[in-house]
């Protein structure tokens, strides 16, 4: 986020807040009474922004992450465009060949797991 962008947060917040004091005036509450629930609007607003951050953060769904998986992803994307024919057949047997022996050691655990073995 640039410091522009913080900036306007803050004073969208502050006006945001000031228009809600007015409404609340306006509506006929007395001065420390819109007081008050302009800040408990306020203060709802900040809690419910926090909670969907921390939502964010605990989904990793966050700028960063998305990045860094970009990344990883287009690295991999070179590396695999720069194999020879060969080297990605090579690749793809042993790929074939980990999966198969995966099978093979579920299976196994499946049965011996088995309660009627």
């Amino acid at each position: 986020m640039r410091r522009i962008d913080v900036i306007g947060i803050g004073l969208a917040t502050f006006l945001v807040g000031g228009g809600v004091f007015l409404i609340l005036q306006l509506v006929g509450l007395d001065t420390l009474t819109a007081g008050v629930w302009s800040q408990v609007f306020l203060v709802i607003g900040l809690i419910s922004w926090v909670l969907t951050y921390l939502f964010r953060v605990l989904t990793q769904n966050m700028t960063y992450n998305q990045q860094l998986k970009d990344y990883e992803e287009a690295v991999l994307q070179k590396r695999l465009e720069e194999l020879t024919p060969e080297q990605v057949a090579e690749l793809e047997a042993e790929i074939e060949r980990e999966r198969s022996l995966g099978a093979v050691g579920e299976k196994f655990t499946a049965a011996k797991n088995d309660p009627r073995a």
